[in-house]
């Protein structure tokens, strides 16, 4: 090979080296963008709001319980009766973590019944995340991601109040703070209280 050759080859695989760090660069500049122009998540649209939720059956985690009982999967059946919080969680997502102790909150509100959608996890590290967090579902299904793409989940974390009547009224997309707890999702899940109750 001539010495022309190597020279060029060396560039050439200099060149590809920078590659991923200018696409990544990119990536987190159009980012910002998004951030400081004003876009709400929230306002992410959703083909399901006040649609019945779709069917299907998850099974449980495999492992997981809670107060020394195995926590069941769920289905769409299991939405039809009461009012339900349907939260689209992963041990693999930071976000998830970060919300988890405002679950925990909607866990302790008895007027609901909470269910988790653990999305594309292992079974094993969904039980090693709630064994360390806590476990606030009454019941959690494990979702390959087939049903989350039914739900129309965009990522995780995503929260869906969903009526008696298994109609999903309110999607939150992203982590739970305290101040969306208090000032978005909260009042949402009160309102189909009330609607429920015939207030």
């Amino acid at each position: 090979m001539s010495d022309n050759n190597q020279e060029e080859s060396k560039r050439s695989g200099g060149l590809l080296f920078l590659l991923p760090a200018v696409v990544f660069g990119a990536l987190g500049i159009l980012f910002a963008f998004w951030l400081v122009s004003g876009h709400d998540p929230q306002k992410l649209p959703s083909a399901l709001l006040d649609k019945p939720a779709p069917e299907f059956v998850l099974p449980a985690v495999a492992g997981v319980e809670r107060e020394g009982t195995a926590v069941p999967g769920f289905a769409r059946a299991d939405l039809i009766g009461q009012v339900s919080v349907v939260n689209v969680f992963a041990s693999w997502c930071a976000p998830c973590r970060v919300e988890h102790p405002f679950i925990k909150q909607l866990g302790e509100d008895g007027r609901f019944q909470l269910l988790g959608l653990n999305y594309k996890d292992a079974p094993k590290n969904a039980k090693r995340f709630l064994d360390q967090l806590g476990n606030p579902y009454d019941r959690i299904g494990s979702d390959s991601g087939r049903v989350g793409i039914d739900w129309g989940v965009y990522g995780v974390p995503e929260t869906f109040v969903v009526d008696r009547q298994g109609v999903i009224r309110y999607k939150f997309v992203g982590p739970l703070n305290p101040q969306a707890l208090k000032d978005v999702l909260m009042p949402r899940i009160e309102d189909v209280l009330a609607l429920e109750s015939g207030k």
